[in-house]
């Protein structure tokens, strides 16, 4: 079993990723973030603040960098992408991922997303649709700040501390 992260690099998918690793603290299953590519989209991937302006798609640079980022963020974190059509739409997107989270055996997909609480399903945000699969839970992460994660590292058994009531 394993926790999955969409992961685009936004500020958001940064706090879902930071989150998964706090909770992967306690049930010590992994944390694997996956990004779906669409090939060759020069536009999406700069909207998406992939490459510069001034750049060109290219597979490797996009996801080279995603990579890094996402080591910076959670070293212990394995990294996975896969690509779809360059006009790839959102829904096929979602099922990429859907499959990807069925896939690791996910127990948990955590998603960041802004809209989670306001709209059920956005046609901006594959959130929706990833929580419409029952193959595992899911947790949206709908701030950039940390909320109780520390509460969470606190109870973890490799922090040294047996729970919240632990007087060591």
């Amino acid at each position: 079993m394993t926790l999955v992260v969409p992961f685009d690099g936004s500020d958001l998918a940064e706090s879902a990723l930071v989150r998964a690793t706090a909770f992967d603290a306690v049930f010590d299953e992994g944390v694997v973030a996956v990004t779906v590519v669409p090939r060759e989209n020069t536009e999406y991937a700069r909207g998406a603040d992939w490459i510069e302006d001034d750049e060109y798609f290219d597979l490797s640079t996009v996801v080279g960098r995603l990579e890094d980022h996402v080591e910076s963020i959670a070293p212990d974190a394995r990294y996975r992408y896969e690509t779809v059509g360059q006009y790839a739409s959102a829904g096929t997107i979602t099922k990429r991922v859907r499959r990807i989270a069925r896939d690791e055996d996910a127990s948990i997909v955590v998603v960041g997303s802004e809209n989670a609480g306001h709209l059920t399903v956005s046609i901006s945000s594959i959130g929706g649709g990833i929580a419409a699969d029952d193959a595992y839970d899911v947790l949206i992460v709908r701030s950039q700040h940390p909320s109780k994660v520390e509460k969470v590292q606190e109870a973890s058994p490799t922090t040294g501390r047996s729970g919240p009531d632990s007087t060591e």
